[in-house]
C-alpha cells in the first residue's frame, strides 16, 4: 500500500520512527529527573518506544491533532503505565510527602507565609538533614496524578485513557480556567529561588544536572528543593479542594 507522499506505508512509518525516536530519549531523560535512582533509564525509552509505535500505527492525518503532539501524548503515557506497573514510589514515601504537605499547609496557616526549610522540619520535629532526605526519597512525587481528576479503575491503562473522548483526559480539566489560576497563584507565592526552578524544569525543560549548574549547588540539592515545591503547590491545591487527598 503507498501513500499519497508516493512511499509504501511501511517506509513512511520507519521513516517516522527514525524521525522521533530521539525525542523518546529526550522524554525519557526529562522524565527521569523526577524518579528515584530504582528507575532505569532504558526501561522508560523502552516503553516510549512502544508508546511511539502504538501513535503510529493508530495516527489518523484527518484528525485535528499534529503527529508530534499526538505522539509525546502517547509516548509520556506509555512510560506513565511502565511506572505503575513497578510501583516505583513506596508506599512510606508517599506517606512521607503527605505529612510534609499537612505540615506546610498548617504552618501557611499559622504564619501567614511561606515556610522555611527549618520550620517545617521543627515543625515535623526531626532534623533538618533528615527532612532533606525525606524530600529526596520522594523523588518522583508529582504535582499532579491522573487518579487526581476522579475515580480510576486500575484495569484501564492510563494510555488508553489519555486517548479517550477530549472530555474525560486530564489536559482539559488542568486548563479548566479556575485550576489553571490556582497552580498560577501558587507557583507565584512560592519562595523565589523554588519560582525559578520550577520555571527551568517545566517550561525551559533543563534537567536536574543542568539546573544545578545554573544555582550552583548539587543535584540533589535540586531534587529536595524541586521536590519541597511540588510539596508545596499540592497542600495549595488540596486546600482550594482540587484535588484529594491521595
Amino acid at each position: 500500500m503507498y501513500t499519497a507522499t508516493g512511499k509504501s506505508e511501511k517506509s513512511e512509518k520507519n521513516d517516522l520512527l527514525s524521525q522521533y525516536m530521539p525525542m523518546v530519549k529526550r522524554l525519557a531523560h526529562h522524565m527521569m529527573g523526577r524518579l528515584p535512582p530504582s528507575v532505569e533509564e532504558d526501561d522508560l525509552v523502552q516503553a516510549g518506544m512502544i508508546g511511539l509505535l502504538d501513535a503510529i500505527s493508530r495516527y489518523d492525518e484527518a484528525q485535528s491533532a499534529q503527529f508530534e503532539a499526538y505522539a509525546i501524548q502517547r509516548i509520556r503515557g506509555s512510560m506513565i503505565d511502565e511506572l505503575r506497573q513497578i510501583d516505583w514510589m513506596p508506599r512510606s514515601a508517599r506517606q512521607s510527602m503527605r505529612k510534609i504537605e499537612q505540615t506546610i499547609s498548617a504552618l501557611q496557616h499559622k504564619l501567614g507565609r511561606q515556610p522555611s526549610e527549618t520550620e517545617i522540619a521543627e515543625s515535623m520535629k526531626i532534623p533538618l538533614a533528615d527532612y532533606q532526605s525525606m524530600l529526596g526519597d520522594a523523588r518522583g512525587h508529582q504535582l499532579l496524578y491522573f487518579e487526581d481528576f476522579g475515580d480510576s479503575d486500575e484495569d484501564d491503562s492510563f494510555l488508553d485513557k489519555q486517548s479517550a473522548d477530549e472530555a474525560s483526559m486530564p489536559l482539559p480539566q488542568l486548563l479548566d480556567a479556575n485550576l489553571r489560576a490556582c497552580i498560577i497563584a501558587g507557583i507565584e507565592n512560592l519562595p523565589e529561588r523554588e519560582q525559578l526552578l520550577m520555571s527551568l524544569y517545566y517550561e525551559q525543560e533543563l534537567n536536574l544536572r543542568e539546573i544545578s549548574e545554573v544555582f550552583g549547588v548539587s543535584e540533589s540539592r535540586i531534587c529536595q528543593l524541586h521536590g519541597q515545591a511540588i510539596a508545596r503547590l499540592r497542600a495549595k491545591l488540596k486546600e482550594d479542594a482540587w484535588i484529594a487527598a491521595v
